[in-house]
């Protein structure tokens, strides 16, 4: 008689009870290396640039070689079996062996990468922001002047009234905007026209266009009022003050598009610099500058487009603005309030 081969129950009970055991500690190992960092108490922090395409062999390879991981076998695994593979997101990420590998691979899939702030103010022009960006290490100023000149009206409508041969002047909006570190200045004058865009509200063109005037000429009045004038109250009042010039064509003789040209930053501009031959000089030439002459906030843009009605002629700012109705009142008032009666 032949002996029965089959396995006894106590013997199937064992080969069981190992492979369950073994299964327990390869998660436990698994769960050891994916969840508890591989130095909890390390102050290092590394910069890890994951590029697009790169596949999850090389990340793992990356994390193990910076460090930062102990097995890229372990990662890989994980990453297939939680079906994240494919959800890395390109970026730069700061990293830390004080972090998990649970906690790096979140990061990854949900892009949380390495970010800084730039705070772009109101009034300021393209030179001023080009060298602010340029000591960000963001982009060289010339670069950044270079995309302002670029045609950018097949991307946002309001830029199709801007004459071809004036840049982004009056258009990058004044506020703190977040970027990844490996952003540059495009990324940075493409967030600052989607800015433009989404506070130039419908309401708000539909009132420009009922005044018959061009978001172009709102812009350039606006820029002139962030130079000159500081409450919105003022603004409104000179906004009043300018548009009636500009109706009796009355030369404007705004200081601060003398100062555009000369690149200074003075509350008088002299006599010979009244004489500048360029169409930015408000002494010299009638109408509006050729452009704006800075980037104005939000206020700015709603007192261009709703000036308060007034009797004043003429104004002068010294810490607060003084309004006039005559050329005489104005002339008083300048001696009374600005030094040496400039």
């Amino acid at each position: 008689m032949k002996k029965n081969k089959n396995i006894s129950p106590k013997t199937f009970s064992k080969i069981i009870g190992t492979c369950v055991l073994v299964l327990f500690l390869f998660f436990l190992f698994l769960s050891f290396e994916i969840y508890i960092p591989i130095n909890p108490l390390s102050a290092e922090r590394i910069t890890y640039d994951l590029k697009k395409g790169k596949s999850v062999t090389s990340v793992s390879q990356d994390l193990e070689q910076l460090g930062l991981i102990r097995s890229s076998n372990f990662l890989k695994f994980y990453l297939a079996g939680s079906l994240k593979y494919a959800n890395l997101k390109a970026g730069r990420y700061l990293l830390s062996p004080q972090m998990s590998a649970y906690q790096m691979t979140k990061k990854m899939v949900e892009g949380d990468t390495l970010k800084t702030k730039i705070t772009i103010l109101e009034g300021w022009n393209l030179n001023m922001v080009a060298q602010y960006l340029d000591s960000l290490n963001i982009c060289k100023p010339d670069e950044f002047m270079q995309i302002g000149l670029e045609d950018w009206s097949q991307d946002f409508d309001f830029l199709r009234e801007k004459p071809e041969n004036i840049n982004l002047e009056g258009y990058i909006f004044p506020d703190t905007y977040e970027f990844e570190i490996s952003k540059d200045c495009r990324d940075v004058i493409g967030s600052a026209l989607n800015n433009f865009s989404r506070k130039l509200t419908p309401e708000l063109r539909s009132a420009i266009q009922q005044q018959n005037k061009s978001i172009f000429d709102i812009v350039v009045m606006a820029s002139i009022l962030e130079k000159e004038v500081r409450t919105f109250d003022d603004k409104k009042m000179v906004s009043g003050i300018l548009w009636k010039r500009l109706s009796v064509n009355m030369p404007l003789q705004i200081d601060a598009t003398v100062n555009y040209v000369t690149g200074k930053n003075t509350s008088a501009v002299s006599l010979e610099e009244t004489q500048i031959d360029s169409l930015y000089n408000t002494y010299k030439y009638k109408g509006l500058p050729a452009g704006p002459i800075s980037n104005p906030g939000l206020d700015s843009i709603m007192a261009a487009i709703y000036p308060t009605k007034n009797d004043y002629w003429y104004f002068l700012t010294d810490g607060k603005t003084i309004f006039s109705k005559t050329l005489e009142e104005h002339n008083i008032a300048k001696v009374k309030y600005l030094k040496n009666g400039e």
